[in-house]
């Protein structure tokens, strides 16, 4: 059975557009910080998601090679807040979840993208 390029790339969207939208919920209205403000946090945690996503959408490799190493930071950070945090755990192992799938989603469709040529 062969896996095309689309279904690594869908799989890399559900994760891409599934993180984002956790992140977005988890600093406005599941859990917002109470010392820092909601901005700060948005800024911090959902722009490094944005730097790739141009050329993520339009299939460029190398933006999904950089999207793909993005996505540590999220694997690391949901890591270490399901360790921490007992309250936030559910929302850090979908943080986990989605991060390791913007991780293979990418990390595969390069890797089928480039044997087809």
């Amino acid at each position: 059975m062969k896996i095309s390029p689309n279904f690594a790339y869908r799989i890399a969207l559900i994760g891409f557009f599934g993180l984002f939208t956790l992140l977005m919920l988890w600093n406005t209205i599941l859990t917002p910080a109470s010392n820092l403000p909601v901005a700060l946090m948005l800024v911090v945690t959902v722009t490094p998601l944005l730097l790739p996503m141009r050329g993520f959408l339009d299939k460029r490799l190398k933006s999904c090679a950089w999207l793909a190493y993005i996505s540590l930071i999220y694997f690391v950070h949901g890591c270490v807040e399901a360790y921490v945090n007992a309250s936030t755990r559910p929302y850090a192992l979908l943080e986990i979840l989605l991060s390791m799938m913007i991780f293979f989603g990418p990390t595969f469709f390069i890797r089928l993208s480039s044997s087809r040529t």
